[in-house]
Parts: structure tokens; C-alpha cells; sequence
């Protein structure tokens, strides 16, 4: 099973030193953010009864292939 390409995290913070890794919790993937946003845009369309189950991450899947191309 392959994992899908999320784009690393959303906000990633510097180390400050050796253990800062290790001890931190990165949040959310650029994925995730994405898939927000797409959300986001679709409720401020008022389009949620038309959602079609997984949009918003097809939109965020499509966002980081966009993304990686340029």
C-alpha cells in the first residue's frame, strides 16, 4: 500500500536543538490545509448539499500536483 503524497507539514517549525523533533508535533500536512481550504470555499459558495463525499481532499490532491509541476 503506498502513502499518498501530502506535501510535508502545513507549518513547519525550525529545531532548536536535538531533541526539538523528536518532543514537537508538526500538525497538520500541507494536504490537510489544502483540503480546508477547498472546504472552506465550497461552504462560502453555499454549495455543502452538492458536496460530493472526499471533494475537498480530490481538490487538495489536485492542488499539490499543481503544486509540484511548477
Amino acid at each position: 500500500m503506498s502513502k499518498k503524497k501530502d506535501g510535508g507539514y502545513a507549518f513547519p517549525m525550525e529545531a532548536t536543538d536535538n531533541t526539538a523533533w523528536r518532543d514537537c508535533n508538526q500538525g497538520m500536512t500541507l494536504r490537510d490545509y489544502f483540503a480546508a481550504k477547498a472546504m472552506q470555499a465550497m461552504i462560502a459558495a453555499h454549495e455543502p448539499q452538492g458536496a460530493i463525499p472526499g471533494w475537498a481532499y480530490e481538490m487538495a490532491d489536485e492542488m499539490l500536483r499543481a503544486r509540484e509541476a511548477s
